[in-house]
């Protein structure tokens, strides 16, 4: 199966926003002719969200190539390892290692990296202030856009952000990894760096946070490729 194409892509999205970001990607892909499927994780637990996540892989009928933006990267990273999941792709992303967190690897950011606009919590929930998100999120979304992303967050849950991968699914199945070299929320260096540990094969696009939203071109090919096996 290793260099065979995969043509069932299911995509998971992060923090802050749901599966709807997805659309322009999801057209593209499916005018490629693969069979594409959105998960509306409700990012209120890691356990929670692998659970939905594995319900629509073992929805299809083959091999997947599991596609994780954001701390969605932290969900597919457990739910990879469904047999049915054939492929891995992070689109800027946590790729997290075994028995690491989202909220243990962006404790200690380094000097000078952007910090996201996270405000207090509130009944254990997170989000970003909605003045500031456009900015640290998706700045370059039109701007009316990423207005409405940012006055329609999900909020995020404290065990999503707190709770360890297991085992980490990219240490057995192929990986591809895009950079977005103009994020904000995850900088590009920790993007470079989790890819790397990941064995990843690696593409680099000009983008925010919200590639997906803003490059859907960008990443669609990288999906792509991943589906195809190729580099």
């Amino acid at each position: 199966m290793k260099n065979s194409k995969v043509n069932n892509i299911v995509l998971v999205h992060g923090g802050f926003v749901d599966g709807s970001g997805w659309e322009s990607v999801y057209a593209i892909l499916k005018n490629k002719g693969f069979n594409v499927s959105i998960v509306q994780n409700p990012t209120i637990s890691l356990a929670d969200d692998v659970a939905v996540t594995n319900r629509v892989i073992n929805a299809q009928d083959g091999p997947v190539v599991l596609v994780g933006h954001s701390y969605g990267g932290a969900v597919i990273t457990e739910a990879g390892n469904n047999p049915k999941v054939e492929r891995l792709a992070y689109i800027t992303a946590f790729a997290l290692d075994s028995d690491e967190s989202v909220g243990t690897l962006i404790k200690d950011p380094p000097p000078g990296a952007p910090v996201p606009p996270i405000m207090p919590p509130q009944d254990g929930f997170l989000l970003l202030d909605p003045k500031k998100f456009a900015v640290s999120f998706a700045a370059d979304v039109e701007p009316g856009l990423a207005d409405f992303m940012g006055a329609s967050q999900v909020p995020w849950g404290l065990d999503a952000l707190n709770s360890a991968v297991s085992n980490a699914s990219w240490k057995t199945k192929p990986t591809w990894y895009l950079v977005a070299t103009d994020d904000k929320m995850i900088p590009p260096d920790a993007q470079r760096f989790m890819a790397k540990r990941a064995g990843a094969t690696v593409a680099e696009a000009k983008g925010s946070h919200a590639i997906y939203v803003s490059r859907p071109e960008a990443v669609a090919d990288l999906i792509a490729q991943a589906a195809e096996g190729g580099r």
